[in-house]
């Protein structure tokens, strides 16, 4: 099962995360490491318990929000307020991509902390690339496979229809060209259908990669919180999370909405992205008296994930996003919807990359 498989993987980044930066807890501190005097430990730990719950809520808000189509008919897929509520998320997404988690990428994988000839390669924007690469073939692949499949299908109901309108004579004739004309009305819609399908599981496959995307700088970022002990520094970041969860739910709920997942697949997918920040908050907030953001085990760590996590979001919200839907026929053909979409997107975008200021 593909979800199950998606868990397996997610789980594998946060407790290899977890396993090096607690090692490089043990590291001497570079030269680049600085404490500050007016650090206040008490004063950050309010603003890190009260940043668990509310990340909690926000995400869930922001996840749910686009799920709700069953209840509220304009939420649903293919309305014109999906349309422009899912450019503002893909806005937010591609923000999010190039204006936060790619440069916190630069920033470790290029810190005078790393020593060596070989850190003078781009790492950061090798890796995106490969991350973008590796998810056009998932997308690609996977797509491949689901074609295949229905084609599979299809000919063995063809190869059935055909034995059906080949026997008998005289009036078998009559019943053969009456099996072989309904099944050619029947074959029309089931190519219509079986497209359909693929598309669907296509979409399917989407939702899941970019959550494996947003999940891994989630981990990130909610580590980085939680190690923190500037009171400031813990504010400004408690703050912007909040928005920065909301947002990045409202992507991730319109593309598990346009999924169809059933039930227990929207439930998991849900708790997963609602919890992994406040759980990346409370297992920096266990190692803040011996993490050691500047050790070279912790920056090589936190770059690779969040250069490969730049990678796979800027592809999802350019490619599965907004090339999708802004060339999509019910876009194309209607201007004022084409205005309002291009007019979130900028919002969405800007938004973000305000935020980009605090986190």
């Amino acid at each position: 099962m593909r979800i199950t498989q998606n868990v397996k993987l997610l789980l594998f980044f946060f407790f290899i995360s977890l396993f090096l930066i607690s090692v490089s807890a043990a590291e001497s501190k570079c030269e680049c490491s600085h404490e500050d005097d007016e650090e206040n430990k008490a004063g950050a730990r309010k603003y890190k318990i009260a940043a668990i719950p509310s990340v909690l809520v926000a995400g869930v808000i922001g996840v749910l929000f686009p799920l709700l189509g069953n209840f509220f008919p304009s939420l649903k897929p293919e309305t014109n307020f999906f349309f422009v509520t899912k450019a503002f998320a893909a806005g937010v997404i591609l923000a999010t991509g190039f204006m936060h988690v790619l440069p916190e990428g630069y920033e470790k994988l290029t810190s005078p902390c790393l020593k060596g000839e070989a850190w003078e390669f781009p790492f950061t924007g090798f890796i995106a690339m490969v991350a973008a690469i590796l998810t056009l073939s998932v997308d690609s692949f996977a797509t491949s496979y689901f074609h295949r499949l229905h084609n599979k299908t299809s000919r063995k109901i063809g190869d059935g229809e055909k034995q059906i309108g080949g026997g008998g004579g005289g009036g078998g004739d009559e019943l053969g060209l009456h099996v072989h004309a309904h099944g050619h009305a029947h074959g029309i819609v089931g190519v219509d259908s079986g497209e359909s399908e693929v598309q669907l599981h296509r979409t399917r496959v989407v939702a899941q990669v970019l959550e494996v995307g947003i999940i891994v700088h989630s981990v990130v970022i909610g580590i980085s919180l939680g190690a923190s002990q500037s009171p400031d520094n813990a504010k400004a970041l408690f703050a912007a999370l909040m928005f920065h969860q909301c947002f990045e739910g409202l992507g991730l709920g319109g593309c598990i909405a346009q999924g169809k997942f059933n039930c227990v697949s929207i439930t998991i997918m849900s708790i997963f992205f609602s919890v992994t920040t406040p759980i990346g908050i409370a297992v920096g907030m266990g190692i803040a008296s011996s993490y050691n953001e500047s050790s070279q085990t912790a920056l090589i760590v936190q770059g690779v994930l969040n250069a490969a996590s730049a990678g796979i979001l800027i592809y999802m919200s350019l490619v599965d996003f907004l090339a999708a839907d802004f060339m999509h026929p019910k876009m194309q053909s209607n201007t004022g919807l084409r205005i309002m979409a291009h007019i979130s997107l900028l919002i969405g975008a800007g938004i973000m990359s305000l935020l980009a200021k605090w986190a």
